[in-house]
């Protein structure tokens, strides 16, 4: 008998373009939720675009304010929103405020607009949030938000290193499903595959489409948003961040431990893309494709140009698999040896 079953949560409203931000108030008015509501934002998105928003969500909109990322900051959220009887949340902003508020949202049981204001991440629309606690990330499960309004004009105003971070972030989703596809087959760990193509493809248009990436072109923002819809998607879909996370994220949350705070998460496993590429692909794979198109939009391909010396990007490499049990091409942990070949034939050490 077939007893298979799924769920899926999707947002209801996804709104990105030009001036978009002008929309919020009725796109808020199409979800039908009513009452007050609470602003999750952090200070630099509070002070540029906090007023506009707050203008559209009715008469006395509470806000609290998001400096740093964390569990205490979702504990500090929730409450903030009891205290104001509010009856769903905004994020406004970028990782750190919309992770916070898509947490704090699921713990209260209510709905969540996501206002991002750089393309950072694919966190944005996704079921997933993102909350470190020292020097460890989790990745928590959480309800997408009900409605994405992402403004292109204001995106594009933000600083391209943000933007760069994002589009690494996309184009790792390439690796991420090789690892997703390689424990299929030798774990049967279920796999969709329609999540996996959607967000390869994802992944493969950005690289393809590289040259057209460029700082100050409001096209450019909507491409990359675009994409990282698509990529949050994919994850809600699958009902996990497999289609956007494997050893290549692994890599990055252990340079984090080693070293946090050196670069942009983004920008890390992008970097270790190219690694994985080759680890899983060998000499003739993608991985020379995902390097010039991360070079190409400005993004970081090497050790150095993260901020990391050679031994560093070694260790988190051979010690990645301990960050959590998710099968990737790193088994159960890869020599110093292999490592060492995998940065050197694809440069990114020297």
């Amino acid at each position: 008998m077939f007893e298979k079953s799924t769920w899926i949560k999707l947002p209801r409203n996804v709104v990105v373009g030009h001036g978009v931000l002008d929309d919020l108030g009725a796109v808020v008015d199409d979800l039908a939720v009513a009452g007050r509501p609470l602003v999750v934002t952090s200070p630099t998105p509070n002070r540029l675009v906090g007023d506009r928003v707050r203008a559209q969500l009715g008469e006395d909109p509470a806000t609290v304010a998001v400096e740093a990322a964390g569990f205490d900051a979702v504990e500090r959220v929730t409450e903030r929103a009891r205290a104001a009887e509010a009856t769903y949340l905004v994020g406004l902003g970028g990782g750190k405020p919309i992770d916070t508020a898509k947490m704090a949202a699921d713990r209260l049981g209510l709905g969540l607009v996501s206002v991002p204001t750089a393309a950072s991440h694919d966190g944005i629309v996704s079921g997933r949030s993102s909350i470190p606690e020292g020097d460890t990330r989790h990745s928590v499960a959480a309800d997408p938000p009900l409605a994405v309004v992402a403004d292109t004009e204001v995106i594009a105003a933000g600083p391209w290193e943000l933007t760069t971070a994002g589009c690494a972030d996309i184009v790792s989703n390439y690796t991420a499903v090789e690892d997703w596809q390689l424990a299929y087959r030798l774990q049967d760990v279920p796999y969709s595959e329609y999540a996996g193509a959607l967000s390869r493809m994802t992944a493969e248009l950005l690289v393809e489409n590289a040259g057209s990436i460029k700082e100050g072109l409001e096209e450019s923002a909507w491409v990359v948003m675009k994409a990282l819809v698509s990529s949050g998607v994919a994850m809600s879909i699958a009902g996990s961040s497999r289609p956007a996370s494997g050893a290549e994220h692994l890599f990055s949350h252990r340079l984090d431990r080693i070293a946090p705070g050196r670069a942009l998460h983004g920008h890390q496993v992008g970097v270790g893309a190219i690694i994985v590429a080759y680890l899983h692909e060998g000499e003739r794979g993608m991985w020379r494709d995902i390097r010039d198109a991360l070079s190409v939009i400005g993004a970081p391909t090497t050790a150095d140009e993260l901020g990391f010396d050679d031994e560093t990007v070694i260790e988190a490499l051979t010690t990645a698999h301990r960050i959590r049990d998710r099968y990737t091409i790193l088994g159960d942990g890869i020599s110093e040896a292999a490592a060492r070949e995998a940065v050197t034939v694809t440069d990114v050490i020297g």
